[in-house]
């Protein structure tokens, strides 16, 4: 009994010496893209400019990472102010319905040295799926004009939009199922 007393107390010791750090996406240098395929003959590519993300890891190289992350629908943009409009409408994302877009990760997996595969849950027009997507682990530096250290990630990966009900009077391929999403990011701590 005595030896589970002290094994349970040195495991209740470790644990609270384990720091978790926070990492938020540094807006001005992050950036979340997509691309889908028009009339099978062109790509035609648009970002959500209103995200945030957060990266939750107790260790350096980020392999017990944990993210969370939330854009805003309306924040939509393909350069074409009327694409726009009709990409929040019902016939789409429905922005007024669903306001935002939530990704919390579930399984990080180390592919090699700085790629892993970033499972989690996505949830998109309120429907949520399981995905899974490449994640590349750029390095860590301390930026020069704030001396903060900074991290940085490389998302990229396919959803299809069938999954998430968007576009369902659009079959591909008038506009393709499946979209390319791409996902570049510094975090600060």
């Amino acid at each position: 009994m005595k030896k589970l007393t002290i094994i349970l107390s040195a495991i209740v010791l470790l644990t609270a010496f384990t720091t978790i750090n926070s990492w938020k996406n540094d807006k001005p240098h992050s950036q979340l893209s997509f691309a889908v395929t028009h009339l099978g003959v062109s790509d035609v590519s648009g970002t959500f400019n209103d995200f945030d993300v957060t990266v939750n890891s107790s260790k350096p190289d980020f392999s017990d990472a944990k993210f969370e992350f939330t854009a805003t629908v309306n924040s939509i943009d393909t350069r074409v102010e009327a694409r726009d409009k009709h990409l929040k409408s019902a016939d789409f994302f429905d922005a007024e319905k669903y306001p935002q877009m939530t990704f919390k990760s579930t399984a990080l997996k180390q592919v090699n040295k700085d790629n892993y595969k970033l499972s989690g849950d996505l949830t998109i027009h309120g429907i949520t799926r399981q995905v899974t997507m490449d994640l590349l682990y750029r390095g860590t530096v301390e930026n020069p004009m704030s001396k903060k250290q900074t991290a940085g990630f490389q998302l990229t990966g396919v959803v299809k939009r069938s999954d998430f009900g968007i576009g369902e009077k659009f079959p591909a391929p008038f506009i393709s199922d499946e979209v390319i999403v791409k996902a570049d990011g510094e975090f600060i701590q």
